[in-house]
């Protein structure tokens, strides 16, 4: 496919995501939905890195292995595996037990906040200026309007769930910041690192299968579809069309995914749900897109420039 029609259906698949664990939850457990669609995501992984046996030369030009041998690189992988997947997953599809699909793709949105957070005070991979500080600033204000703390005298299920959300959303951020520091750098071929990010959260899930998957099911074939369509499409192969479109276009080019999943996670809510929001729902949203586009440097505030008094 063209890189432009695979970042379009990675942002619907990413987007529709949150519509395709709202209808799971009709027949099956939270813990139950991660564990589905990290397993079949790994094995739709597995079955491309097994066909394609991709590797990565060396400097002398002789092929690499399929699958990294230093042992460190595997313990990178296994800390990814809990912040690309077994934790983000978990949270999103508990959270959307008590808030609407809508409302969890836009927290999906944050993920950019969250990531310029981690990269710039966690790991220190990069720098803020003062821009991009801004926008920071404004899209945490933009997650307290869509929170509307002014609404909760207590916990409640929905704020619990909102909460959920953004730790799923803190995960990614650090996912990012610590492949970059621990990760990118090494020759490793982009559907092996997929491969071995998803991979390794199976075998963690393998690992809670007692906890997880065991529990009582009704299944349908909006079910089945919609497990299928967050494990093979979602967590599988929209990894690879991220990877073919990070190479093509960079990683500033790629993030506009973030402008695309919402509008569609959304767009699906409203339209299919019959969801509905709050007047501070959109507000906010408005506000992390701001915040979003601030942090990536897509807008700048003007600088300030001092008058020259000539004589």
């Amino acid at each position: 496919m063209s890189t432009w029609l695979q970042f379009l259906v990675m942002g619907l698949v990413w987007g529709a995501s949150f519509l395709f664990m709202k209808v799971s939850l009709t027949g099956v457990s939270f813990g139950q939905i991660a564990w589905s669609r990290v397993l079949l995501g790994a094995l739709t992984l597995g079955l491309i890195v097994a066909v394609t046996r991709p590797r990565v030369s060396a400097v002398d030009g002789a092929p690499g292995p399929v699958l990294p041998r230093e042992p460190v690189v595997w313990v990178h992988f296994l800390v990814v595996s809990f912040t690309t997947c077994v934790i983000p997953y978990l949270c999103f599809a508990w959270a959307e037990q008590y808030v609407s699909s809508s409302l969890a793709s836009i927290y999906n949105a944050t993920t950019p906040i969250m990531t310029a957070l981690m990269a710039t005070l966690a790991f220190r991979v990069e720098r803020l200026g003062f821009s991009r500080w801004v926008g920071v600033g404004i899209g945490i204000v933009g997650v307290l309007v869509v929170i509307g703390p002014w609404q909760y005298q207590a916990l409640t299920g929905s704020l619990a769930g909102q909460l959920a959300c953004l730790v799923a959303t803190a995960c990614y951020g650090f996912t990012f910041g610590y492949q970059r520091k621990f990760l990118s750098q090494r020759p490793i071929a982009p559907a092996t690192f997929a491969f071995l990010s998803i991979g390794m959260s199976g075998v963690v899930m393998l690992a809670l299968t007692p906890w997880l998957a065991l529990g009582p099911v009704e299944l349908d074939w909006q079910v089945v579809a919609s497990l299928a369509a967050l494990g093979v499409l979602g967590t599988g192969l929209a990894y690879i069309w991220n990877i073919n479109v990070l190479r093509a276009w960079g990683p500033t080019g790629t993030s506009t995914v973030t402008y695309v999943t919402p509008v569609v996670g959304v767009a699906l809510g409203v339209l299919l749900l019959g969801e509905r929001f709050s007047w501070h729902e959109p507000l906010g949203a408005l506000l992390v897109l701001l915040g979003i586009l601030l942090t990536q440097g897509r807008l700048r505030l003007p600088r300030r420039t001092g008058s020259r008094r000539r004589g």
